[in-house]
C-alpha cells in the first residue's frame, strides 16, 4: 500500500464528485436545510397551527338539557365555546370535523346536582384531532369549574371552609438540567437524522466512482494506471468517506445554529409570556461525541455501498441496489425513537442501532462508558469487515467487468 497513490486517485476521485451536482446537492445542500427545516420550520409551522386553534371558538353540540336550565344557560356564557343545535348525526359530524366534540347532558341535571346524588356527563370527541382535543380540555375545564363551585356554595350554606374540598396543593417541581431536558424531546431524532444524512451523503459518490465509472467506460481505463488495486479501493474509499463525513459535519454545524436560532426565538416567546417554561439546551461537547460515535458508522456505509454499488452495471442497477440498505438502516432508527427501547449489552451490538440509542443517552448529557466502549468497538469492527470485502471485490475481475 503506498500513500501516495492512494492520495493521487483521492484528489483525482473528489475533484470529479466536486463537479457532479447531485453528490454537491446530497452532501452540501440536503444537511444544510434539512435541521433548520426540522427545528425551526416544522416548530414555528406546528406553532403557528396550535395558535390558530386555540384562537378558534370551538362549536359545542349540546345533547339533553332541556329540563336543566341552569347549566345550559352556564355554557352558552361561555365565551370560549358555542353552543350549536342538537343534531341526531352528531357522531357523524365529529367524524366529518364539522363540529370538535359534543357533550350529552343526562335527563334531569340540575335537579340531580342540586339534590347531592351523582350525575355523569359524556363528551363525545375525534381522540387525536388537536380540535377536538382542544374543545374536550375545555369542556373538561367548564364542568370541573361548575363542580367546584356548586360544593363551595354548599360549603358556605353549611358555613364551612373551602379547605375541605382542597385540604392540600400538589406542586411539581423539574429536578433534571436543560440539557437532559432537551436530550430527552430531541435526543432520539436527531442522532436518527445525523445518521440518515450520513448515509445519503455517500449514495451518489459510491455509485459515480463503481457503477458510474462501468457505465462510462472508464474503468479499465482506471484499472491499467500504474496503481496497486488496494490503493485504487482505498482511493476511491476514502472519496466516499470524505462525503459522508463532510454530510455528517455539515448537519452537526446546521443542527447548531438551527438549535441556537430556535432558543432564541423560546426565549423571545417567554418574554413575551407565550412560551412555557421549557428552555432549548444542548452542550457543545454532547454534539462533538454523537459525532465521533457516528464516525465508524460513516466507514461502514462508505465501505458497504462501495462494495454493493460495484455489482451494478449501470448507475440505474446500482440506484435500485441501494435502496434496501436505506430501509435497513431506517428501521433501527426508528426503533431507537419507540418509547421502553433502552440501551442494553445486547443491543449495543446491533448497527446503527446502538449508535442511535447511545447518541440520545450522550444528549442528556449520560455517558455510560462501557456500552460507549463497546459501541465503538464493535462499530470499528463493523467497518472493518465492509472493507475488506470491498478490497476483495476490487480484486475480482468478474464483478469489476460484469456486462
Amino acid at each position: 500500500m503506498k500513500l501516495k497513490d492512494i492520495g493521487i486517485v483521492y484528489r483525482k476521485e473528489m475533484t470529479d464528485s466536486l463537479r457532479d451536482r447531485r453528490t454537491l446537492i446530497s452532501m452540501i445542500v440536503v444537511p444544510i436545510l434539512v435541521m433548520p427545516l426540522l427545528t425551526i420550520g416544522m416548530g414555528a409551522l406546528t406553532a403557528e397551527m396550535v395558535g390558530r386553534a386555540e384562537q378558534e371558538t370551538p362549536a359545542i353540540m349540546v345533547l339533553g338539557g332541556a329540563d336543566s336550565p341552569n347549566v345550559m344557560e352556564e355554557l352558552r356564557a361561555q365565551k370560549d365555546l358555542r353552543v350549536v343545535p342538537a343534531a341526531a348525526d352528531y357522531a357523524k359530524q365529529i367524524e366529518d370535523k364539522r363540529i370538535p366534540a359534543a357533550v350529552e347532558i343526562p335527563p334531569g341535571f340540575d335537579a340531580t346536582v342540586a339534590a347531592g346524588a351523582p350525575a355523569v356527563v359524556t363528551v363525545y370527541d375525534y381522540e387525536g384531532n388537536l380540535k377536538s382535543g382542544i374543545a374536550v380540555d375545555r369542556l373538561r375545564k367548564f364542568f370541573r369549574d361548575l363542580g367546584d363551585h356548586t360544593v363551595s356554595e354548599r360549603l358556605a350554606a353549611q358555613r364551612l371552609p373551602d379547605s375541605l374540598i382542597h385540604p392540600f396543593d400538589v406542586k411539581v417541581q423539574n429536578v433534571v438540567s436543560p440539557e437532559k431536558e432537551t436530550g430527552e424531546i430531541v435526543g432520539g431524532i436527531v442522532p436518527y437524522i445525523v445518521i440518515l444524512l450520513c448515509l445519503t451523503g455517500a449514495i451518489y459518490p459510491a455509485i459515480d466512482l463503481t457503477a458510474g465509472e462501468k457505465e462510462r467506460g472508464t474503468m479499465e481505463t482506471i484499472l491499467t494506471s500504474p496503481v496497486a488495486r488496494i490503493d485504487l479501493v482505498f482511493g476511491k474509499f476514502f472519496t466516499v468517506l470524505t462525503a459522508s463525513v463532510a454530510t455528517a459535519i455539515l448537519a452537526v454545524l446546521s443542527m447548531g445554529v438551527s438549535f441556537g436560532v430556535a432558543k432564541t426565538l423560546l426565549m423571545s416567546l417567554a418574554t413575551s409570556g407565550q412560551a412555557g417554561g421549557f428552555t432549548l439546551s444542548i452542550n457543545p461537547k454532547s454534539v462533538v461525541a454523537v459525532f465521533v460515535m457516528v464516525l465508524p458508522l460513516a466507514v461502514l456505509f462508505s465501505a458497504a455501498l462501495l462494495a454493493i454499488a460495484l455489482f451494478a452495471k449501470s448507475y440505474k442497477e446500482a440506484q435500485s441496489y441501494l435502496q434496501p440498505l436505506t430501509i435497513i438502516v431506517i428501521l433501527p432508527g426508528i426503533a431507537a425513537l419507540l418509547p421502553g427501547v433502552e440501551l442494553n449489552a445486547h443491543l449495543a451490538l446491533i448497527p446503527v442501532l446502538n449508535t442511535s440509542l447511545v447518541s440520545k443517552e450522550i444528549l442528556t448529557g449520560t455517558y455510560h462508558w462501557h456500552y460507549i466502549a463497546l459501541i465503538f468497538a464493535s462499530s470499528c469492527v463493523y467497518a472493518a469487515v465492509a472493507l475488506t470485502f470491498a478490497v476483495r471485490l476490487f480484486e475480482r475481475e468478474d464483478v469489476l467487468f460484469r456486462t
